[in-house]
């Protein structure tokens, strides 16, 4: 497989940011399923993809969003386009038979409430990166937080406690003009080794 582009490359990684400030521009429904077509191939443990995703962006359902976020949240997530609440499923084994059909391991997973719990919120924290990646491939912009009283969302978005909120991304076109100096990034020798 061929590398990348470096022009992919900057628009996914090098030359992105993460935005405050949204153009007004609304998000076509096609694009945000486009969006989920794109990240659903990201690989997740045994393919268990526990991650569930819901699209806020009507004012009915900001006005749901709008009590559980922290205040230095809560003027740029109702002026963002979309605001992406990626929760996970705690029973995201009951789809492993078809998703995973190597062997059963649903057994593994519905015998073991701290194992399940682990790995959903792990491979749908894996799955929010890859959403922000198919995002950006997009042409989005994505604003990722984790400023939020998650007891709130969770009973506001998922009363019957299956699914659990991780981390919510807003989406749209980002306004560069509001954008904070970019922040340094560790040096390989910073954070790796190589053993």
């Amino acid at each position: 497989m061929p590398a990348l582009s470096n022009a992919v490359l900057d628009q996914l990684f090098a030359n992105a940011r993460t935005h405050n400030a949204f153009k007004p521009d609304a998000i076509p429904d096609a694009t945000l399923r486009q969006l989920y077509e794109l990240m659903k191939w990201g690989p997740t443990s045994m393919n268990c993809q526990p991650a569930r995703l819901v699209f806020v962006g009507t004012p009915a359902g900001k006005a749901l969003l709008a009590p559980a976020l922290a205040p230095s949240n809560l003027d740029k997530t109702m002026a963002a386009p979309t605001t992406v609440i990626v929760a996970s499923d705690s029973r995201f084994y009951d789809r492993l038979p078809t998703l995973f059909p190597a062997y059963d391991a649903r057994p593994m997973f519905a015998g073991n409430a701290e194992l399940a719990a682990s790995t959903a919120f792990r491979n749908s924290s894996l799955q929010g990166a890859y959403l922000i990646l198919a995002a950006r491939a997009l042409g989005l912009d994505c604003g990722p937080m984790s400023g939020f009283d998650a007891e709130k969302i969770n009973a506001a978005f998922f009363p019957d406690g299956r699914y659990q909120v991780n981390f919510l991304c807003n989406l749209g076109i980002g306004d560069a003009s509001a954008l904070y100096p970019r922040g340094p990034r560790l040096a390989f020798d910073e954070a790796c080794r190589i053993v």
